[in-house]
């Protein structure tokens, strides 16, 4: 039986796929893979749909040890790799002979892993999504992280597949410190002159109270004209910034709520969010904002890129 058993879980894994972007007029979070670039060039170097469900890593790897031959893609934090002990390398197809042991012993730059398998897990699909939402306590494997001595099923993969590489250049780098575009939030004008001048020129930093639901950052207060933070709750989306009537701000992430009721200053754009996903706590970012042309160019661009590994 096609399978794997997780000897060491690391930190915070978890099953994450493209999420469940269909369910938010009822109240579901799309949830899904943080870094959604990652996730689709580690299902490229394993042979599988762009959005297949993989092993979402967070700070730390996993150990797994596979009951039959197959074939592998990881990709993200810049690894360091092990298989059967000998050290191998990331972002090129891997292939795996059932009894060998993989171990991804140190991430080096960024926050998050995926570890895509040929064929993908076999596990239901709830809303359309294998995703495991922490909160709601359902999807992926029980609704839960993974544990040490999971066992894990794995579906049918074709028997042969061309061993495949991401080109060095497309190897994505997270700079020491990001610098995050951003689109304006429809409450920009809701803030004082200095609360935007600090927004857009100082830095933050990732706090320590970070999810996959939201990042809080720590740095200079955003003040809010009147004292007013609240707002009739309104959507959110990924990369949306909150400001609460502390004036630190939130980013939204994979997990987060549908619908939220404080100022929305800005947006992360879409090109971006591969560098926003691989932040960690005590990272340094700052902001800039630019036009929707610049935006809209960016993601073609990306796009481009990822049309080579899809």
């Amino acid at each position: 039986m096609n399978k794997i058993r997780v000897i060491k879980a690391g930190l915070i894994s978890t099953i994450q796929d493209g999420g469940r972007s269909d369910f938010q007029k009822i109240g579901m979070p799309v949830g899904g893979a943080m870094d959604i670039v990652a996730l689709k060039m580690a299902n490229y170097l394993a042979g599988n749909n762009p959005l297949e469900a993989a092993i979402e890593m967070t700070m730390t790897g996993c150990c797994i040890e596979f009951y039959s031959d197959s074939f592998i893609g990881i990709v993200g934090a810049m690894p360091e790799l092990t298989l059967n002990s000998m050290p191998i390398e990331p972002y090129r197809t891997i292939q795996i002979k059932a009894g060998d042991v993989l171990d991804i012993l140190k991430i080096n730059q960024g926050a998050r892993t995926y570890l895509s398998i040929a064929g993908g897990f076999d596990l239901p699909d709830i809303m359309g999504s294998k995703s495991t939402y922490l909160y709601g306590k359902l999807g992926g494997f029980n609704g839960r992280v993974l544990k040490d001595g999971d066992i894990i099923l794995i579906n049918q993969s074709k028997p042969n597949l061309k061993l495949r590489r991401i080109k060095v250049k497309h190897i994505p780098q997270l700079p020491t410190e990001p610098v995050l575009r951003i689109l304006p939030g429809p409450e920009k004008e809701r803030f004082t002159w200095n609360g935007l001048a600090n927004f857009l020129t100082k830095p933050y930093s990732l706090s320590p109270h970070c999810d996959r639901m939201g990042f809080r950052l720590d740095g200079p207060a955003i003040e809010h004209l009147n004292n007013d933070a609240d707002i009739i709750s309104s959507p959110i989306a990924f990369g949306t910034i909150q400001v609460p009537s502390h004036g630190s701000p939130i980013i939204m992430m994979a997990d987060r709520q549908t619908t939220g009721g404080y100022t929305r200053i800005a947006n992360v754009i879409t090109a971006d969010y591969p560098i926003l996903a691989q932040l960690k706590p005590g990272d340094k970012i700052r902001f800039k904002e630019v036009s929707y042309k610049t935006a809209i160019k960016a993601l073609k661009a990306q796009e481009k890129i990822m049309k080579k590994y899809s």
